[in-house]
């Protein structure tokens, strides 16, 4: 089964996924993936440009390894705000969309606490495009964690 995880920065999806998936299954999370590749001492949301096109192209190499293994284990995958093409892929794939939303002054506190400045913004447009969306619009059942 595929899940897949979305929800603004700083909501708790890593938290989800640590709580849901078991040792065996696949977590594709591109911040840990990040950081595995950073040098010693790296910042764990903090990537320079370079260090994030290699994680991207990291991922998007495991993405396609992963989906040939759906019959046979569980793959979890954070996507803070997949695209509509994204939403089409997954729901050929028969994925479980998940939304990890504690509320946006809970991750909008989070995010000052915890995060670069710059992730209010991301955080922001992640509420902005929600809002512009129908519940009835939504690929498969969502639910706030």
């Amino acid at each position: 089964m595929l899940f897949v995880v979305t929800g603004p920065p700083a909501a708790g999806k890593s938290s989800w996924i640590r709580a849901h998936a078991k040792p065996e299954d696949i977590v594709i999370d591109l911040d840990l993936m990040a950081l595995a590749m950073a040098g010693p001492g790296a910042d764990h949301h903090a990537h320079s440009e370079v260090l994030t096109k290699v994680v991207h192209r990291a991922r998007f190499a495991a993405l396609d390894e992963a989906y040939q293994h759906l019959d046979t284990t569980d793959v979890y995958v954070i996507h803070t705000q997949p695209s509509a093409k994204a939403l089409a892929k997954y729901k050929r794939l028969k994925a479980r969309i998940v939304t990890v939303d504690p509320g946006r002054d809970i991750v909008m506190a989070r995010i000052r606490a915890m995060r670069q400045p710059g992730m209010e913004r991301v955080a922001s447009r992640w509420y902005n495009a929600r809002r512009g969306q129908s519940r009835t619009a939504m690929p498969q059942a969502s639910r706030r964690w």
